[in-house]
């Protein structure tokens, strides 16, 4: 299966694990993951620091004083000689600056580096067929195939051609993103193997997509307390 999107139909009540938000929408016909609708969810611009997310400060001149800190809850880091600067709602670019124009007082020629280690404030769902199921860390650049592994692997009876990610669209809709990993391990369309956003929602099944239903069920209704009903005049 070429990899295709979704549109889940839902009323819900409150805001739930993957990101849902109140509202009722509907099931639409399949489109490309070059279309206008898949491509309006990927990010635009550059990644912005969060409260949370743990930053590595590297000082190309002088090593010895390359630290890794996380940044606060009130979105400060601390480090000797510029003391509290404000991290959240930068870019890691925008933050280098005001670091160097900081130490430019103390240091000549101070060139420094900011890499964002991991973003601990960010989760994914990784449900179904996979050994070890549950929220984890999105922590750093991750694919779909990267989630499967950090949720211990896929078991024998996994449906490797219709792995499904759930992702909130920016009008808080939401897309059912099937992916063919089996093309992905065998090395036949490498672009099945998608990056993925905070929240999203990765479910392998053990038989043909319909089963959805059976996972947004276990996962959103039982576990999650929304008032979630889908249409039944809208199938999956």
């Amino acid at each position: 299966m070429k990899a295709k999107a979704l549109r889940i139909t839902a009323c819900l009540g409150t805001i739930a694990l993957v990101g849902l938000a109140p509202g009722c929408f509907s099931v639409h016909q399949p489109t490309a993951l070059d279309s206008p609708e898949y491509q309006a969810t990927l990010p635009r611009g550059k990644y912005r620091i969060l409260p949370g997310d743990e930053l590595e400060i590297r000082f190309f001149h002088t090593p010895d004083r390359n630290v890794t800190l996380p940044v606060r809850p009130d979105g400060y880091i601390s480090l000797p000689i510029v003391r509290e600067v404000a991290a959240a709602g930068r870019t890691p670019e925008e933050l280098v600056a005001e670091l160097e124009a900081g130490y430019s007082r103390e240091l000549r020629d101070p060139q420094i580096a900011v890499v964002v280690r991991s973003f601990s404030s960010h989760q994914i769902h990784v449900g179904g067929r996979v050994s070890e199921p549950g929220v984890f860390p999105l922590v750093g650049p991750m694919t779909v195939l990267d989630s499967i592994f950090a949720a211990g692997g896929f078991e024998p009876e996994a449906l490797l051609t219709q792995v499904v990610v759930i992702r909130r669209t920016p009008d808080n809709d939401h897309l059912v993103i099937p992916v063919d990993i089996e093309a992905v391990l065998e090395g036949s369309d490498v672009r099945q193997n998608i990056g993925l956003l905070p929240y999203d929602a990765i479910y392998v099944p053990g038989s043909p997509i319909a089963e959805i239903n059976d996972w947004v069920d276990l996962y959103l209704r039982k576990n999650i307390p929304i008032n979630f009903g889908v249409r039944p005049d809208v199938p999956f």
